[in-house]
């Protein structure tokens, strides 16, 4: 029997079950460690909201003025775009984090764990979805405060929010294969940031993409940030569009399908030194 398949109950004896539920049972138990750690360290949450507030107020009020939208009021046609954009960047700091624990040794801790090799980053995706969701329901507060007004019914808010964890969820798998790819935190930090913005700003997140360079406008209207911020405006609007929903779910499927090997190979290259 494969030793890493047996964990002990409290009498010493050998309790041995699937892989995979040790496999989801580490990952579970990291998330906890991870966002067991948030009260202790309050200021990452509070800077975590700070920022996407300031991009509602400054879009709500600064540019909001000149951009006109049809349909709809500019605000509510903006918080979709918060949204996506307060998960996407929240993603960032699972690389930033996984970084952060291969410079301090803590991960070679874990190495020494009879534990599964994807746990590591399964559970700071998991922690890092939660705390994502936490960061949105303040934005929905704070987009009411400012004249947000959402359309669609309950069950489509709700499927909204889904489309966002699962973006969450996806885009914090690219973060961790560059926090494992790259030699510190700094670097993680930096290189976190640059490829996403051109692919926040040049969508439809905070204009509509008709205002567009015809050369921009295609890479815009195609690209997985407007796919998904279409998807969820529509469904906060009541206007739901099943092409673009299925479209912005193929992308995150299919980064969840490339990147999640990849960063368990780059965990294992950089774990293996």
């Amino acid at each position: 029997m494969n030793v890493s398949n047996i964990r002990f109950t409290g009498q010493l004896k050998p309790l041995s079950r699937p892989r995979i539920y040790w496999t989801i049972s580490d990952a579970l138990v990291l998330a906890k460690r991870h966002l067991i750690q948030i009260p202790r360290i309050p200021e990452e949450l509070v800077f975590a909201t700070i920022q996407p507030i300031m991009f509602v107020l400054l879009f709500r009020y600064v540019f909001g003025g000149a951009i006109a939208v049809q349909g709809t009021t500019y605000v509510n046609y903006l918080m979709a775009g918060i949204f996506a954009q307060t998960v996407i960047f929240g993603a960032t700091t699972t690389g930033v984090g996984l970084a952060s624990d291969l410079q301090k040794g803590l991960v070679d801790r874990f190495r020494s764990l009879p534990m599964a090799k994807s746990a590591v980053l399964t559970g700071r995706t998991l922690s890092d979805m939660v705390r994502n969701t936490f960061v949105v329901i303040v934005m929905w507060s704070v987009g009411l405060l400012v004249g947000f007004r959402p359309q669609g019914s309950v069950i489509s808010w709700f499927a909204a929010a889904a489309i966002l964890l699962l973006t969450s969820f996806a885009f914090s798998w690219i973060s961790a294969t560059i926090g494992l790819l790259v030699s510190s935190v700094e670097a993680a930090q930096s290189a976190g940031f640059i490829w996403l913005f051109p692919l926040t700003f040049a969508s439809s997140a905070f204009v509509p993409t008709a205002s567009m360079p015809g050369w921009l406008r295609a890479f815009a209207e195609h690209q997985p940030v407007s796919l998904i911020v279409n998807a969820v405006r529509g469904l906060l609007l009541n206007t739901p569009d099943a092409s673009t929903i299925l479209q912005a779910l193929a992308w995150c499927v299919g980064i969840l399908i490339v990147f999640i090997p990849v960063a368990v190979w780059a965990y294992g290259r950089r774990t293996a030194r």
